[in-house]
């Protein structure tokens, strides 16, 4: 998907989440729930990594919480060890697919951060030089 559908895909996305109401499950719960499959990488009671269904480098995975956030721009306080969990296994779970000579971490933020999916996720890409600046 080009760059103008990631951006129209988020501004979906981002009306859905400012509803009234109940929040419809995000993909990303239905994968914790086992609604839907994944290709898990790591899981343990606070988060899971997964390859991304549509990765945009040799190797690409999420990090997700059990817990869901909404957007990173939502955390509280009281966040801080989970966010802190988060990044250590995003480091943990890149060394395992051998991602030696370094990545990167992309959280998307709201609408103009192009964020998708409404459930907090870090972004791993690896495998190739990635290109400075990134978007």
């Amino acid at each position: 998907m080009g760059l103008d559908g990631e951006v129209q895909k988020a501004q979906r996305a981002a009306e859905a989440s400012e509803e009234p109401g109940q929040r419809p499950p995000t993909i990303f719960s239905k994968i914790i729930d086992r609604t839907i499959r994944a290709d898990i990488l790591y899981e343990d009671d606070k988060c899971l990594a997964f390859r991304d269904v549509a990765p945009q480098a040799p190797v690409h995975f999420l990090v997700i919480p059990k817990h869901p956030i909404p957007r990173l721009s939502r955390v509280a306080a009281g966040d801080a060890e989970l966010l802190g969990h988060l990044l250590v296994v995003a480091s943990q779970t890149a060394k395992v697919e051998g991602l030696v000579d370094g990545y990167r971490v992309v959280i998307n933020d709201g609408k103009r951060g192009s964020q998708s999916v409404y459930h907090l996720h870090l972004h791993v890409l690896g495998g190739r030089q990635m290109g400075w600046p990134p978007g």
